[in-house]
């Protein structure tokens, strides 16, 4: 979206805005480059919240069915007793990785803009 654009452009329906909305639950993204970066594309729920931490249990939860929801990952449950369920990334979460790895990767390499930047009240960060 360049200055002057269209005002069409801006509509609350347009892909800027629904891309942001992945990264506007911090928790999708991080299970979405977990999923890739340390399971290959796949884990069970366990797995997943030793992976991440931070997240509660019931977060990841949350998450993970909100996410299962919108297409980005597949819940499989083996027949087993108990139940092993696995998560795994579709098609489409595997499109979106992509753009998470870029952010990861930015976030890498900006260790330091990222450190100039003043903690919000609600950041965890220790400033």
């Amino acid at each position: 979206m360049q200055p002057g654009s269209d005002e069409q452009d801006w509509r609350e329906d347009c892909a800027p805005r629904r891309t942001m909305e992945i990264f506007a639950t911090k928790w999708t993204s991080m299970i979405l480059h977990t999923l890739h970066a340390q399971h290959g594309g796949a884990a069970r729920n366990g797995m997943l919240l030793r992976s991440l931490p931070g997240i509660s249990k019931k977060m990841l939860v949350q998450t993970l069915r909100e996410m299962e929801e919108s297409g980005l990952i597949d819940r499989h449950v083996e027949s087993t007793v108990p139940p092993a369920v696995e998560y795994s990334l579709t098609p489409l979460g595997i499109r979106f990785v992509a753009l998470v790895e870029l952010v990861y990767a930015w976030g890498r390499d900006n260790a330091d803009a990222l450190d100039q930047l003043q903690a919000r009240a609600t950041s965890r960060r220790n400033g």
